[in-house]
């Protein structure tokens, strides 16, 4: 009997999802919607803490021990318009990866779960 991979495993795991947030975060930094939010952030930590939320939104460990999403984007009072920045960044930077459109739409369902945690606040 085949077991179904994970789709954190079918990329290629934490090593591949690094990758993938290293190019997102070029994509986000050259946006000037949304730029501004990271001005004054560890760009390093900020990876780390990024690659292993995508990794555990995939269906990978859970190592994530970071504030909660609400608490992270507290006084932001971020707007639809940056989310969705956001997501589009993300999409673009798995297709730039080679993972396909419905493996894509599968872990974008992952992150609008957290939309209502991080807008507004």
């Amino acid at each position: 009997m085949e077991t179904t991979k994970s789709l954190y495993e079918k990329i290629g795991g934490e090593q591949a999802i690094s990758k993938v947030v290293d190019y997102f975060y070029k994509l986000v930094l050259a946006d000037d919607t949304v730029n501004e939010f990271f001005k004054n952030t560890d760009m390093e930590k900020q990876r780390r803490h990024q690659t292993k939320f995508i990794s555990f939104a995939l269906g990978g460990p859970n190592q994530y021990s970071g504030k909660t999403m609400a608490k992270a984007h507290e006084g932001m009072n971020l707007q639809p318009v940056h989310f969705n920045a956001i997501v589009k960044h993300l999409h673009d930077s798995l297709a730039h990866f080679g993972v396909s459109e419905p493996e894509i739409e599968q872990a974008l369902s992952h992150v609008a779960e957290v939309k209502d945690d991080v807008l507004y606040k």
